[in-house]
């Protein structure tokens, strides 16, 4: 009898360690999924949070821009001098981070002005972009050609380019679109143009699609936009690199003179420059700005990791009735840390 009371006080304390042991499973399990569930929660809170930060943003960054392009404003300057404009947000002006509700916003913008347009640039300024890309002259013709084929209303081929011959070849075919690019991922389809070439060497960084088209006295300037010149006050440091006769020094130099003030004249670039180099980028600059402006805008939380961003394509103009219109918005715009 005292045999069978041992061996049964024995299997009645391992029953208990081993629903003991299931028990600390099932807690550790619990705590786990209401750990990860609380995570998932404040994550969502965060980038929800961050994203509507980010979104104020850029409607702040079109407010400015309507108020700066169609009604100038101006501020006293120092010593009595004669009243400036307020440049707070202009193209070149590095916009330190803002604060926002439990948080801040960062916001970059381009102008279009300062980008080859893909549907209007001619063959010189097309050439002209290339100038710079580690490929060979033969290949920069082809896609020089290919991108005129791509966008021209016929099906005839230039001597280095590429129409539906070409394309309905492919592994995977397709034809050529023979109309105006809608987007600059587009490009990719062009003959000669590879992921390597737009994404790592920057071409997505150099060209756009947007034009305006319409004409008038009220939109004379933009109407008479050369989009075979590029704004010396809108060009990337790549665009500017791109430039005939164009060194590094003068490129750092350029930057420098924008980061105080935008160049108002060619003169003054020409000043800067000197005249040799004045010369070789003259028939492919100018200072006309675009309407359109490209906005990227980042928000971000106090003691948080979170980075939500957005952009936007915005056409500035005083005849719409907001005076702007949104042409493109695109979410989860990957955030860079400077």
């Amino acid at each position: 009898m005292k045999r069978i009371f041992k061996s049964e006080r024995g299997i009645a304390l391992f029953l208990v360690l081993w629903v003991m042991a299931l028990l600390t499973v099932i807690a550790g399990e619990f705590c786990y999924f209401v750990r990860t569930e609380a995570n998932i929660t404040r994550n969502f809170k965060e980038e929800t949070q961050t994203y509507y930060i980010a979104v104020s943003g850029l409607s702040m960054a079109i407010g400015e821009l309507v108020v700066n392009e169609l009604v100038p404003r101006k501020v006293k300057a120092p010593d009595g001098q004669e009243e400036q404009e307020d440049i707070r947000w202009r193209i070149n002006t590095d916009i330190p981070a803002i604060p926002f509700g439990d948080g801040q916003f960062k916001v970059e913008r381009e102008n279009e002005s300062g980008k080859v347009n893909l549907n209007r640039a001619g063959e010189s300024l097309l050439k002209m972009m290339l100038s710079n890309f580690a490929i060979d002259d033969a290949n920069k013709n082809i896609i020089v050609d290919s991108i005129m084929d791509w966008r021209d209303k016929d099906s005839l081929r230039r001597p280095n380019g590429a129409e539906d011959d070409y394309y309905l070849s492919l592994p995977q075919p397709y034809k050529s679109k023979n109309g105006d690019f809608t987007s600059i991922e587009e490009l990719l389809f062009v003959r000669g143009v590879t992921p390597g070439i737009f994404y790592d060497g920057g071409l997505k960084d150099m060209v756009a699609v947007y034009q305006d088209k319409e004409t008038g006295l009220a939109n004379l300037i933009r109407a008479n936009f050369d989009f075979n010149r590029i704004n010396i006050n809108a060009a990337s440091p790549r665009m500017l690199r791109a430039l005939p006769r164009m060194t590094e020094d003068v490129v750092q130099a350029i930057i420098k003179y924008r980061e105080k003030k935008d160049f108002r004249s060619l003169t003054d670039l020409s000043l800067l420059v000197g005249s040799d180099i004045y010369a070789g980028i003259s028939p492919y600059i100018t200072l006309s700005l675009s309407p359109y402006y490209t906005i990227k805008s980042v928000g971000m939380l106090k003691d948080s990791q979170t980075r939500e961003g957005v952009q936007a394509v915005v056409k500035i103009d005083r005849r719409l009735a907001k005076g702007y219109e949104i042409i493109q918005w695109i979410d989860g715009l990957e955030y860079r840390s400077q």
